[in-house]
């Protein structure tokens, strides 16, 4: 095996995005099904729009599947229309908080620094956050993958220091989210491979972080791409509102 040869200890994670999707109805119709299906034996969460958190909860409080959040601001409370407080999202039960998805870097401009700032809020309320990564395109095709994704992680690790055992990492290439192409499995592997890497030599206990796939993950994709030994489970995003696309993901995780 390679850097992650670990992999019996970390417990697979498959995650759901459904980002600024749902309505009352169709968020029970989903659950109701997700709730009723055996998922297999990896730890699932779904991560809502923060209008819905309450409602979540709700249906979800005593089963399986956790909940979370996907963003939150970096401060405590204040004159900050329209945002989140970790601490909002902890008082609603929530487990995960996503940080960092390539849809808030490119349209809201956040960079590594907030990024990082709204991960260290996260950990100080209980919550884990699920710090994405990921290289455009160009970046991938100018061969400079391993240069974006770790200057990414570097930020989080200069903030967080030693509390960068608490998140979980997510890699999704920015070219393969919601465009139908898929990194082979091979090629994440080589990623993820190298992030575990980079997070060993900032001092994190690299072994035990799981690093999910984000990009197109599909049922048809989800068991290859899961096979390999540094990817730890998915962040899903448009198959996480089909309820049997994402029943058969998770299964694929184990």
């Amino acid at each position: 095996m390679v850097a992650g040869g670990a992999t019996a200890t970390r417990r697979k994670l498959v995650v759901g995005n459904w980002k600024m999707n749902g309505s009352v109805a169709a968020n029970a119709a989903l659950l109701d099904l997700l709730k009723s299906a055996p998922l297999g034996s990896a730890e699932v969460s779904v991560c809502v729009p923060a209008p819905f958190l309450r409602d979540v909860a709700g249906m979800l409080a005593g089963s399986a599947i956790a909940w979370g959040g996907q963003d939150c601001s970096p401060h405590e409370a204040g004159a900050f229309t329209g945002e989140v407080s970790a601490a909002m999202l902890a008082e609603l039960g929530c487990k995960h908080v996503i940080v960092g998805h390539s849809e808030r870097r490119a349209m809201h401009g956040e960079s590594d620094r907030l990024v990082a700032e709204k991960a260290a809020a996260a950990l100080g309320h209980g919550l884990v956050p699920i710090v994405c990564v990921g290289e455009t395109l160009d970046e991938r095709d100018a061969g400079r993958t391993e240069d974006v994704v770790a200057r990414q992680l570097r930020a989080i690790s200069d903030l967080l220091g030693a509390r960068i055992d608490g998140v979980v990492v997510a890699y999704e290439p920015v070219w393969a989210i919601g465009t139908g192409k898929t990194a082979t499995p091979a090629e994440a592997e080589a990623v993820h491979a190298f992030l575990r890497k980079h997070l060993a030599a900032a001092g994190a206990a690299s072994q035990a972080l799981r690093i999910l796939y984000g990009g197109s993950v599909k049922a048809d994709n989800a068991a290859h791409l899961f096979a390999e030994a540094d990817i730890d489970g998915g962040l899903i995003g448009g198959a996480s509102l089909k309820a049997a696309d994402f029943i058969a993901i998770c299964r694929a995780a184990g």
